[in-house]
């Protein structure tokens, strides 16, 4: 891959991630809340978050991987890990550096949900929101931040968090995620409740 082709690919696939977390974070709010009536979420609606925390975080990976091939900045690994390692727009890359593990945390504890609590678990998946508005500061600060066309892309993935987040706050909250424990058996049922012979 020439150079020309690794900037435009770092671009557009950052492009793409940054719609993805948007869409991740609606999933994510609307899973949270009554939006779809008193009973559980779908389970489809729970496979579309994750498949497209999965897809963000791949078109993320292929954004770095551009920036790595790119030679118009010329940024090396340490520069894309560590924040303000670079000199180029600082603040902004460096917002994108914490987005980036952020999100890679809160995509481990979810592989690993079975591992955690709930408040642990919950408490790390809140991140997701820090690091929505985070990769939104170093979208604003990237080069492409002077287009129409993405400007309003961007604006209605912002706007639909922010909408998204004022419906979260408002609503009632769903039901937690407490894993049932198996039915007592006829053995086992305390007597004069419907499991009980009597």
């Amino acid at each position: 891959m020439n150079s020309h082709t690794a900037w435009y690919v770092s671009r557009a696939t950052g492009m793409v991630a940054f719609v993805l977390l948007a869409l991740s974070v609606d999933l994510g709010l609307v899973l949270s809340t009554r939006l779809l009536g008193r009973k559980q979420s779908p389970a489809w609606l729970l496979d579309m978050h994750r498949m497209v925390s999965g897809l963000a975080v791949i078109f993320v990976g292929i954004h770095l991987l551009g920036l790595l091939a790119d030679s118009y900045v010329e940024f090396t690994l340490l520069d894309l890990l560590i924040p303000f390692s670079s000199d180029w727009q600082p603040l902004g890359v460096a917002a994108g550096i914490v987005a980036f593990w952020l999100l890679l945390a809160v995509e481990l504890s979810s592989l690993a949900r079975k591992k955690l609590s709930n408040r642990v678990w919950r408490s790390i998946h809140m991140l997701s929101w820090l690091l929505f508005w985070l990769s939104a500061l170093h979208m604003a600060v990237g080069t492409d931040a002077a287009l129409l066309v993405w400007r309003v892309v961007a604006l209605a993935a912002i706007g639909s968090v922010m909408f998204m987040s004022l419906v979260r706050f408002l609503s009632p909250r769903a039901k937690r995620d407490v894993r049932p424990s198996a039915a007592p058996s006829r053995a086992t049922a305390p007597r004069g409740t419907a499991g009980s012979t009597s």
